[in-house]
């Protein structure tokens, strides 16, 4: 063992380190047209959980309208090291959900926890 790990390994015995995970949550509205059932709504958005619902930093869920035809509303939950990494990793998915669904957003809401 290197006298530098032995190091590392005595100041973490000695004043262990707090690691507090940084949460953020991105809301998307979408509008919706030519749906004609629940289940033509369900198949337009399967690439939010086949895609996104499959990165380890990532949860993706319908929270809202769920019973709506004309619209649906979608949030992914990320979670990051810093803030900065977090807000970059949330502008990265945001964009990759606009150019893969095919509904426009007419709202987007952040949170940063």
């Amino acid at each position: 063992m290197s006298e530098k790990f032995r190091q590392l390994l005595a100041a973490r015995e000695t004043a262990p380190a707090t690691i507090t995970p940084h949460i953020g949550i991105v809301t998307l509205q979408f509008q919706l047209y030519g749906i004609e059932d629940l289940k033509a709504k369900r198949k337009a958005f399967t690439p939010m959980r086949a895609v996104w619902g499959k990165e380890p930093d990532l949860a993706v869920a319908e929270t809202g309208d769920f019973e709506a035809l004309d619209s649906a509303v979608w949030s992914v939950v990320a979670i990051g090291g810093t803030s900065q990494q977090l807000t970059a990793r949330l502008d990265q998915v945001e964009k990759a959900i606009e150019q893969r669904i095919d509904a426009p957003v007419l709202e987007v809401h952040r949170e940063l926890l």
